[in-house]
């Protein structure tokens, strides 16, 4: 059974389609989820799923993107959500330079203190970082959580590395079947049981399918791409990186 570590099933336009979509993803063998927050309203979105749908699981945390929206006391109602038995991670959390959603300033801010709230919640994190590799791993250095993944993963090799060697796993999404991704190189480096996979969907939806709305089944193309890289049977990436979701995320799953 694979496990789409990471899925925003509320971003649908329709959310009655939820049902039908993780249907489409058991016909796929993709048969858990877990479904992380941009902002705290989200949030509650994702614990209701989780209570909803068996073998879906919940993060709550505040999207760098979103950190400049964040009302006062956002600290008090996020430590309220990761008290919740639905809730398995703090995410998804950290750092993004390619736009200035948010300003970067406050970006850091929240990583730092959110960082804070996980290491007391002793939660695991789910991390984003885009164009942020130096800043985001000195943050996570400096907090001592080493509890994490660094999530839809899309930079270089000595950012995979430092990654690592904080204890964090590395998670690897459709971009890794993009034609002339350098993404298969890094990806053969990361050892096995360091690696999960996941969708983002509804976004980077994999080869053959891009350019259409991403959705959890298709966390079965990333596993088959992982596979080739590594020249192993599918079984054995589809085994080990539910083994490494189910470690990483205390998931109540044999």
């Amino acid at each position: 059974m694979l496990i789409d570590s990471h899925c925003h099933l509320y971003l649908r336009d329709d959310p009655k389609e939820i049902p039908a979509v993780l249907e489409r993803s058991r016909a796929a063998g993709v048969s858990a989820w877990l479904c992380p927050a941009i902002d705290l309203a989200s949030a509650r979105t994702c614990t209701d799923l989780a209570r909803t749908h068996d073998f879906l699981y919940a993060a709550a945390g505040i999207h760098p993107n979103y950190t400049a929206e964040a009302s006062e006391g956002w600290q008090d109602e996020l430590v309220n959500f990761l008290k919740l038995s639905e809730v398995v991670a703090v995410g998804e959390i950290g750092l993004d330079y390619y736009r200035e959603h948010s300003p970067f300033d406050t970006q850091r801010s929240f990583f730092r203190e959110q960082l804070a709230l996980a290491g007391d919640a002793d939660l695991p994190v789910i991390v984003h970082n885009r164009n942020a590799d130096e800043d985001t791993a000195t943050l996570i250095k400096d907090s001592g959580v080493r509890h994490g993944v660094a999530h839809c993963f899309s930079s270089e090799w000595a950012a995979a590395r430092k990654f690592l060697d904080l204890g964090f796993y590395i998670s690897f999404a459709g971009n890794l079947t993009f034609k002339n991704s350098p993404l298969p190189e890094v990806a053969a480096r990361v050892p096995l049981d360091r690696t999960l996979v996941e969708t983002d969907s509804p976004f980077l939806s994999p080869a053959p399918f891009r350019g259409r709305p991403n959705e959890p089944a298709r966390t079965r193309q990333v596993a088959e791409k992982l596979a080739e890289i590594h020249g192993v049977p599918l079984a054995t990436v589809v085994e080990q990186t539910r083994r490494n979701t189910v470690d990483l995320f205390r998931l109540p799953l044999s």
